[in-house]
């Protein structure tokens, strides 16, 4: 494989049979490519994560409160066939966790070489980060994995949706899988901020 996808200029590479074969080894590649994605994904969302909860992460109290509210509303949500709310919960919950994250460790978040800058080179301040500056930040600073930072800007977009015409646009319309994948990713995230996994 290394000698069919290295050879440019040489005679081989204007010969019909090398130029089919080297058309089957890039598919082969992308196929394998694929499979170990597809695989990746999987384990991901079928990781068990066991006794999750915010008081691992040192919440002021007043959050911790709001937070349980929405993760209530996310259970119910989720017995209930209500992806869309359950999403949105979701992904709010997220920026919720990772916000006071930041807040909890300003200069290991402001030193980041992801960290978002105004015009004039200054660092915002955390509430006007965006989730995905927030993700980011917090794969970078390695509090998330690199596994929950992808899956996390997954829910971000979906989150997004909460603008009905966004989701007209995109023809989004999750089911409640959709819904438990998000769930799984933001079990993933506490598990990796309060140093489970």
């Amino acid at each position: 494989l290394d000698l069919l996808l290295s050879e440019r200029d040489s005679d081989f590479a204007i010969d019909p049979d090398f130029l089919k074969a080297k058309e089957i080894a890039y598919r082969l590649l992308d196929k394998a490519y694929k499979i170990m994605q597809e695989e990746t994904e999987q384990d991901f969302l079928e990781k068990e994560f066991k006794n999750i909860s915010f008081a691992q992460l040192d919440l002021t109290p007043n959050l911790l409160s709001v937070l349980e509210k929405r993760l209530e509303e996310v259970n119910k949500c989720l017995k209930g066939n209500i992806p869309l709310s359950c999403i949105f919960s979701i992904g709010s919950i997220l920026e919720g966790i990772l916000l006071s994250t930041a807040n909890k460790c300003p200069q290991k978040f402001n030193q980041s070489s992801c960290c978002p800058k105004d015009k004039n080179g200054k660092v915002p301040t955390f509430p006007d980060w965006t989730l995905a500056q927030l993700i980011d930040v917090s794969h970078d600073v390695g509090l998330l994995t690199l596994d929950v930072k992808k899956f996390s800007h997954s829910v971000r977009d979906f989150r997004n949706y909460i603008h009905p015409n966004q989701q007209m646009i995109s023809n989004f319309d999750p089911d409640i899988h959709t819904a438990k994948i998000c769930f799984q990713v933001l079990k993933a995230a506490i598990a990796d901020l309060s140093g489970e996994r």
